[in-house]
């Protein structure tokens, strides 16, 4: 449903903004920082900033602005109210050991996969994956998965709206062959990532659909690639994670 600009509430699009500057990488912003990368007024953000603060959404030190674990109340209010991380947990479980390797679950957010739901056997990211955590959707492999369910149109503004940045070497970042890897994802109905993310990882998706069809999260294997290369990954993986797809087609709303 569109919604009219009078029935948005301007301080309340800008407070996100200013929430959404945190990240990763920018756990300690400034009032600087946080108006150069959310776009607004110095005044603005300082304002935004500080109700966070006083709320007790943020610390602040006297120059930097940090979240504190209070934040989490409005990621758990989701993860609560949807029953899919729940639904997927213990088929993850099973699938991890199965295959013996990690195994996770996540949604699309725009450019962004969310992961909803981990199994994890042992660290093969450098950086720390668990529910919440986000990864670009054009380099994931559950990424390309959840993008292939979206109509053409759908996939290109998804990649205009991308910062389509090279992780390694390997990474696809033309949007001509992007389209072209989705396209075959779309196809074959799985997504094979060869280090694209990070060197030495490779990981398999494949979708989870209702059964009325339609695609309402991705789940992946992760494996290192030393140990499973990406040409094995479908042979070693796919049975098994074919097997959770059609389990769990029935359970879905």
């Amino acid at each position: 449903m569109a919604v009219g600009e009078r029935d948005l509430m301007g301080g309340f699009v800008k407070g996100l903004k200013v929430l959404e500057a945190f990240g990763p990488e920018r756990q300690r912003l400034s009032i600087t920082d946080a108006s150069d990368i959310s776009g607004l007024d110095r005044a603005t953000a300082r304002r935004c900033l500080l109700t966070l603060s006083e709320l007790g959404y943020a610390d602040y030190d006297g120059k930097f602005f940090s979240l504190t674990p209070k934040i989490l109340r409005i990621g758990h209010a989701w993860l609560s109210a949807t029953p899919l991380p729940v639904l997927l947990q213990p088929h993850l479980d099973q699938l991890s050991e199965r295959v013996g390797h990690s195994a996770s679950a996540s949604i699309l957010d725009n450019t962004e996969i969310v992961y909803i739901a981990r199994a994890a056997q042992k660290r093969v990211m450098s950086i720390n994956l668990m529910p919440g955590s986000r990864l670009p959707a054009y380099s994931a492999s559950m990424g390309r998965v959840l993008l292939s369910a979206l109509s053409d149109t759908e996939v290109d503004a998804i990649l205009a709206a991308s910062q389509l940045k090279a992780h390694t070497p390997r990474t696809l970042t033309d949007p001509r062959l992007l389209k072209e890897e989705i396209g075959k994802v779309r196809q074959q109905g799985y997504a094979v990532i060869d280090q694209e993310l990070e060197i030495g990882l490779c990981s398999i998706a494949v979708p989870i659909r209702n059964d009325r069809g339609r695609v309402v999260a991705a789940i992946n294997v992760g494996a290192p690639a030393a140990i499973l290369p990406a040409a094995d990954l479908s042979a070693h993986c796919l049975p098994a994670m074919l097997d959770m797809q059609a389990m769990l087609k029935p359970l879905l709303p």
